[in-house]
């Protein structure tokens, strides 16, 4: 605010007149003597502006300031906050990558149903569902088993057919830096790079089942429950060295089979020796 030329009153020195102004000095002229004072400071402890409009403008240009530096200082505190959260995020990482420990069952397959199939392909991410019980309900169940060694196979059946019609309808590594225990969203992202989508020619023949097997129930082919349920390491290459067997388009086989290696990389499976597909309808069909 300009105050130059503005009358003031000081409990000591009387009256004066403002005669020069900064961001931090006021100079004022009282009858006698010319002084100095902290700018806007001195006027919440030792100067009055007489003019009354003139003093409730300043009144208010205070309050301004003063909720400007409250507002910094609270967006500071925040970041502060935020910065020690992403610190000890990044901690956890550190410990969980280092601590790690290879899963025989650290992929996943997922049920999409028809409206997750639209988006899917799409967003590249996966919901993993909210908890249906307990005192967690409702809050987004984190599978855990997820690393950065993961992948997610996404599968689906057209409605009113038998569950051996589920077909694999594509799949992806997670995020690079991802990991389940600390997935609090329940959203699971894709990598960067690994990912396939298959055709609709491509998926018709890759069924589910034939990778799938319950050891508690071999012969059974039931789905009931869940958004999704842990798969073995081993049968997702399995499913990855299928669909590269399935391309045709020699760039879409490039892609494949990198996918492939760096799956078998990361899951220290020997990509020349990975089993034969061995779930129920491979099975059924020997």
């Amino acid at each position: 605010m300009d105050l130059l030329n503005k009358k003031v009153t000081h409990m000591k020195w009387g009256t004066g007149t403002i005669t020069a102004q900064d961001d931090a000095i006021v100079s004022i002229q009282f009858d006698e003597v010319a002084k100095k004072f902290v700018y806007p400071d001195a006027f919440e402890l030792h100067l009055t502006i007489q003019n009354e409009q003139d003093a409730a403008k300043f009144s208010e240009m205070i309050v301004e300031k003063e909720e400007r530096q409250q507002q910094k200082l609270l967006e500071q505190q925040q970041h502060r906050e935020q910065a020690q959260k992403k610190e000890q995020k990044r901690l956890q990482y550190e410990r969980l990558a280092t601590n790690h420990k290879l899963h025989p069952q650290s992929q996943l397959v997922f049920w999409c149903d028809e409206e997750e199939k639209q988006a899917v392909f799409k967003d590249w991410t996966l919901f993993s569902g909210a908890m249906k019980s307990g005192q967690n309900k409702g809050k987004p169940n984190k599978a855990v088993r997820l690393h950065q060694n993961s992948a997610v196979i996404i599968t689906a059946r057209a409605p009113k057919t038998a569950e051996q019609d589920r077909r694999i309808l594509g799949l992806y590594m997670v995020k690079e830096g991802f990991y389940g225990k600390l997935g609090d969203d329940g959203f699971i992202p894709a990598h960067s790079e690994f990912r396939i989508q298959l055709s609709e020619q491509e998926s018709a023949q890759l069924y589910f089942w034939n990778y799938y097997m319950n050891d508690k129930t071999p012969n059974k082919m039931a789905w009931s429950t869940g958004k999704y349920r842990y798969f073995l390491n081993e049968w997702t290459a399995q499913i990855l060295r299928d669909i590269y067997s399935l391309k045709t388009n020699q760039q879409e086989k490039t892609n494949v089979k990198l996918f492939l290696q760096h799956f078998c990389k990361v899951n220290q499976i020997s990509i020349n020796n990975i089993s034969p597909r061995s779930g129920v309808l491979a099975s059924i069909s020997q």
